[in-house]
């Protein structure tokens, strides 16, 4: 029997979300990016702070992952703006899952890693 190198991801999108008005940044309420995979997908026209995405990144990764019922990346999906004078939040959304590739992802060989080995 041959073993998968199959896994799977849970796709994400990231919405902006709070009252306009308290903003400083120049965030937009709604849907701002889509996560597929390793690939951030913007809506036609579509910007995004890079500092706001240097703070969510970390999370994405996580996120994308199935997580245990009882973790907080599962249930806790309300991130702040990472300027503390902006009241925008941001929403991750899981979506539906993607099914990826070891091989399409990486040339590392599966297989034990060599410091589990010893």
């Amino acid at each position: 029997m041959t073993e998968s190198d199959t896994f799977e991801l849970y796709d994400l999108e990231v919405h902006v979300e709070g009252d306009p008005d308290t903003f400083v940044c120049r965030h937009r309420p709604g849907l701002a990016f889509a996560v597929e995979g390793e690939d951030l997908v913007f809506p036609e026209g579509g910007r995004f702070s890079f500092y706001a995405l240097g703070a969510l990144l970390p999370l994405l990764a996580a996120k994308e992952r199935p997580t245990a019922r009882n973790d907080w990346m599962t249930t806790d999906a309300l991130i702040a703006c990472p300027d503390p004078n902006c009241g925008a939040k941001f929403r991750i959304v899981r979506r539906a899952k993607r099914t990826l590739s070891h091989g399409a992802c990486t040339v590392v060989p599966l297989g034990r890693p060599k410091e589990d080995a010893e």
